[in-house]
C-alpha cells in the first residue's frame, strides 16, 4: 500500500507538532511525544479519544506540559487507547523495535515447545499445559518433547492461574517442566522432568505440507502456523507440490495460527484460487482523516499473481477449500477465510475463530512514523497500534469470530499426530470432504477452559499488520 506525497504534505500541515525537530522536544518527554503524535496521526479510534484530538493542544509547550505528567510511556499509551480490552484488545508498545522486527520475521527466543494452558477439571485454580507441537531443530525436539505431553509443574512448582506467567514467560533462559498423566482433566504428576533451554530461532510457518491419498482422492493438507512474510517462497513451494500432485481438495489447518502479514494473506488466497487475479481480496478502513485524503485504491488489497522477485504464484484454481480452526485462529487467518467467502465455497471444521478484524502498523519515532529514516537515535521505542478495520469484497467481516460448519474440539488426553489421517480434527475434515456429512457436535469427555498459550508471549500474538510504502 502506498501513501501519496500529497498526504505526507497534508500531515505536515495538519499536525503542527510533528514538524518539531527531535532536539527541540524536551529530553524527558521524547518518547511520550512520539507516542502522542503517532497515535494522533494513525490510531483507528483517534476521533473517539479527546486527548488525541487535533484541537486538544494549542502549542508545543502545552502538549509537553501534558506529557510530562506521564513518566512511563506505557502509562501514556494505555491511557490513549479506546475502551481497552473491550474494543481495542490488541494495540501494544515496545521499548525495543529491533526485537519486534525479528519477531515479525519469525525469530524469537524459544524452547521450541508450543503449548496450551488449561484449567483443571475440579481444582479450577490449578493449571496444566499440553504440548501442541514442537518446532523442528529446537531444544524441545532434542530433549524428546512430543505433541500430547501433559505437564503440571515448572521448576517443581504446581502451575496455577496466578503463577503460570512468571514460571513460563519469564526472562529466564531455561526452565524444567514436570510431566503428568492426564487423569481425565485432573493431571497427576508422574515424576518425569525435562529441562528446556531457550535459543534464538526463526520458525518456518509451513509446518506440514503433504498430499493425502484417500480412496483415490488427492487431498492437500497444509498446516500453516503464522503469516510470516519472509517465508512466502516456502509457502508457494508447498503449493507447487500440491499442483504437481493434482490435488482436487485442500485442507488448510489454521488451528494455532494467530495471523500476521496481510500481504501474505492475499498471496495465500491466490494460491488457493488463481482465477480472481486483480479482483478485490479485502478493503482497509482507516480513521476518518486518513480516509478523507488518501487514494481509495491504495486501501484495496487485490488478489496477486506473483510474490517477491516477480515469482509466479502457484495457483490451484480451486472452487472450494476447507479450513481447520479454533479460537486461536485469528486476524490474518480469519481474513483469508472471510475474503474467500464471496468467491468460492469455504467450509470450516473445528471451533469458532478468535474474532480479530483489525490490523496494525509499526510506528517509529521518525518524521513519517512508518519509516526508520531519520529515526530518533535516543531510544528504541516503537508502537504497534490498531490503525485499520478490514472487510471483504462485500464489506463484511465477522467481529465475533467465524463459526464452524462442523464443530469438533481437541481432546487434551488424545490429541493425535498432526498430519496423520486419524488425527481427530483432520479425520473429521476428510469425512466432511468425502461424505458431505456435517454430523452433530462431537462430545468429548472433558473440555475445560483454555486460558493461555505459548504464542501469547510473542509481540506478534494475534496480530495482523500492513506495511506502508512511500512513493
Amino acid at each position: 500500500m502506498k501513501v501519496s506525497k500529497v498526504y505526507l504534505f497534508f500531515i505536515g500541515l495538519l499536525f503542527f507538532i510533528s514538524c518539531s525537530k527531535k532536539d527541540e522536544v524536551p529530553g524527558n518527554v521524547q518518547v511520550q511525544s512520539f507516542v502522542w503524535k503517532g497515535l494522533n496521526a494513525y490510531y483507528l479510534w483517534q476521533g473517539e479519544i479527546s486527548d488525541l484530538s487535533d484541537r486538544r493542544f494549542t502549542s508545543d509547550q502545552q502538549l509537553y506540559s501534558y506529557l510530562s505528567g506521564f513518566e512511563d510511556p506505557n502509562t501514556l499509551f494505555e491511557s490513549l487507547l479506546y475502551q481497552r480490552n473491550v474494543v481495542d484488545k490488541w494495540s501494544w508498545i515496545v521499548d525495543d523495535y529491533i526485537a519486534l522486527e525479528q519477531a515479525f520475521q519469525g525469530t524469537t527466543l524459544t524452547t521450541g515447545m508450543e503449548f496450551g494452558l488449561v484449567r483443571y477439571k475440579t481444582q479450577t485454580a490449578n493449571v496444566f499445559g499440553y504440548v501442541r507441537y514442537v518446532v523442528p531443530g529446537t531444544d524441545a525436539e532434542t530433549q524428546g518433547v512430543t505433541r500430547g505431553m501433559i505437564f503440571n509443574q515448572v521448576n517443581g512448582v504446581q502451575l496455577t492461574d496466578q503463577n503460570y506467567r512468571s514460571l513460563l514467560f519469564s526472562d529466564a533462559n531455561s526452565y524444567t517442566i514436570g510431566l503428568a498423566d492426564y487423569n481425565n482433566g485432573d493431571p497427576i504428576a508422574n515424576s518425569t522432568t525435562i529441562t528446556l533451554t531457550k535459543s534464538s530461532y526463526t520458525e518456518n510457518p509451513v509446518y506440514i505440507a503433504k498430499t493425502l491419498d484417500v480412496n483415490g482422492q488427492k487431498i492437500g493438507y497444509l498446516m500453516y502456523n503464522s503469516f510470516t512474510a519472509n517465508f512466502d517462497a516456502q509457502l508457494n513451494q508447498a503449493f507447487a507440490q500440491f499442483k504437481a500432485d493434482n490435488v482436487t481438495n485442500l485442507i488448510i489447518d489454521l488451528r494455532y495460527n494467530g495471523g500476521g502479514s496481510v500481504r501474505t494473506a492475499t498471496r495465500l488466497g491466490s494460491m488457493v484460487t488463481g482465477q480472481f487475479n486483480g479482483e478485490v481480496f479485502a478493503k482497509q478502513l482507516w480513521n476518518n482523516k486518513y480516509m478523507s485524503i488518501v487514494n481509495p485504491e491504495s486501501l484495496i488489497d487485490r488478489f496477486p499473481d506473483v510474490i517477491d522477485n516477480n515469482v509466479s504464484i502457484n495457483s490451484l484454481n480451486l472452487t472450494s477449500v476447507y479450513f481447520i480452526t479454533t479460537n486461536n485462529s485469528a486476524s490474518a487467518s480469519e481474513l483469508v477465510i472471510n475474503s474467500l467467502l464471496p468467491y468460492i465455497d469455504v467450509k470450516t471444521v473445528g471451533t469458532t475463530t478468535h474474532g480479530k478484524y483489525v490490523g496494525s502498523i509499526t510506528l517509529y519515532d521518525s518524521p513519517t512514523f512508518y519509516s526508520k529514516k531519520d529515526i530518533n537515535p535516543n531510544h528504541n521505542w516503537a508502537m504497534q497500534p490498531i490503525v485499520l478495520e478490514i472487510v471483504n469484497k462485500d464489506n463484511q467481516n465477522q467481529k465475533n469470530g467465524i463459526d464452524p460448519n462442523v464443530e469438533i474440539r481437541e481432546n487434551y488426553g488424545d490429541l493425535g499426530i498432526l498430519g496423520d489421517v486419524n488425527e481427530p480434527l483432520l479425520k473429521r475434515t476428510i469425512e466432511y470432504i468425502t461424505t458431505g456429512s456435517r454430523g452433530g457436535v462431537t462430545v468429548l469427555p472433558f473440555t475445560s477452559e483454555v486460558i493461555d498459550n505459548s504464542k501469547s508471549g510473542s509481540p506478534t500474538y494475534n496480530n495482523m499488520y500492513v506495511t506502508i510504502k512511500r512513493d
